[in-house]
């Protein structure tokens, strides 16, 4: 009976989330009884089938499209697994939860799925309500899907401290006097701070209080958080848990010859490189000698070529003028 009492309150405070959103497939219908609304979210139909593709438009903008491409497709399943999809990437279900997303499934996994997709629309966070409370926070953490993981998280296997300091988590009479003394003096320093800083004092300081209601916001904080690590690790983190350390060879003088024969090859490469560089520059010194006029005769430039012709020329000339005077 209490469970029941339960669903009719969740579902009242979906139902008035959803028309505080300005759902346009609740606005007229005025439903006033919980079973009606129970039928209308959670029994499979194409109305709520209707319901869950405006919450995923609303929430991803690009949604729309692929909702009318779904809707052009042949197959009737496309749109359930584009909002599987969608859910998977904001880790509230699987991507494989598709009797989930038809209404197949509990009444309570579909409210709760209905709650956290409202939780992401503008607007609905306070408008929805008290969604749950502490008693119903408390069953689901300790859940008997969820009893693994809280019991690994209180106990964790790899303990985090180091050796030096397990010694000082060990509770003592004595260390608890010195640890409260030690809080006392930070306490009279950090108000002796505040005294003496002006741009604190300029709005009056109120004692902290008490409030039910930020303990409800850092429980569903802390289950939401579980939650998401729990996804994580089913689907990211689980397989890579059981695997065996890889094994390191031993063989390392191998790769210290092969970076050797690296680095020698390198310097080869690069003393071939300033060879052929060198080879460029002189054959360009030498094309600018044969061809640029850079020689002065008579006035005018020359060049190599031209000046290394008239030379024999003239020396051909004057061979022929000592041949000529000879008796």
């Amino acid at each position: 009976m209490a469970g029941a009492l339960k669903e009719d309150q969740r579902v009242r405070h979906v139902y008035a989330a959803l028309q505080a959103a300005s759902c346009p497939l609740v606005e007229d219908l005025h439903l006033q009884e919980a079973d009606s609304m129970l039928e209308l979210l959670c029994v499979p139909s194409q109305h709520r089938t209707n319901i869950l593709a405006w919450i995923c438009s609303s929430i991803n903008p690009n949604f729309g499209s692929s909702k009318e491409t779904s809707i052009r497709s042949k197959d009737p399943d496309v749109l359930a697994k584009e909002m599987a999809v969608l859910g998977q990437e904001l880790m509230l279900c699987r991507a494989d939860d598709l009797d989930l997303i038809r209404g197949d499934v509990s009444v309570r996994r579909q409210l709760q799925l209905l709650e956290q997709l409202l939780t992401l629309l503008p607007g609905c966070k306070t408008s929805a309500g008290p969604r749950m409370d502490a008693e119903m926070l408390l069953n689901e953490l300790y859940a008997a899907e969820n009893l693994p993981h809280l019991s690994q998280t209180l106990k964790p296997t790899l303990d985090p401290w180091p050796a030096h300091i397990k010694t000082l988590r060990k509770p003592s009479r004595e260390k608890a006097a010195d640890v409260a003394a030690l809080l006392q003096l930070t306490q009279s320093a950090l108000e002796q701070l505040q005294s003496e800083c002006e741009f604190l004092n300029d709005e009056p300081q109120s004692p902290a209080v008490f409030s039910p209601s930020a303990l409800r916001v850092s429980a569903c904080d802390l289950q939401q958080l579980m939650a998401t690590f729990s996804h994580v690790f089913e689907t990211d983190l689980r397989a890579h848990c059981s695997r065996d350390p890889p094994g390191f060879s031993t063989e390392t003088d191998v790769f210290q010859r092969v970076h050797q024969l690296l680095l020698a090859f390198i310097t080869e490469l690069e003393m071939l490189k300033e060879a052929s560089d060198a080879s460029v520059s002189v054959n360009e010194e030498v094309q600018q000698l044969q061809t640029q006029p850079c020689y002065h005769s008579r006035g005018d430039k020359h060049t190599l070529q031209n000046q290394l012709e008239e030379l024999a020329r003239r020396i051909k000339d004057v061979l022929s003028l000592l041949s000529s005077n000879k008796p």
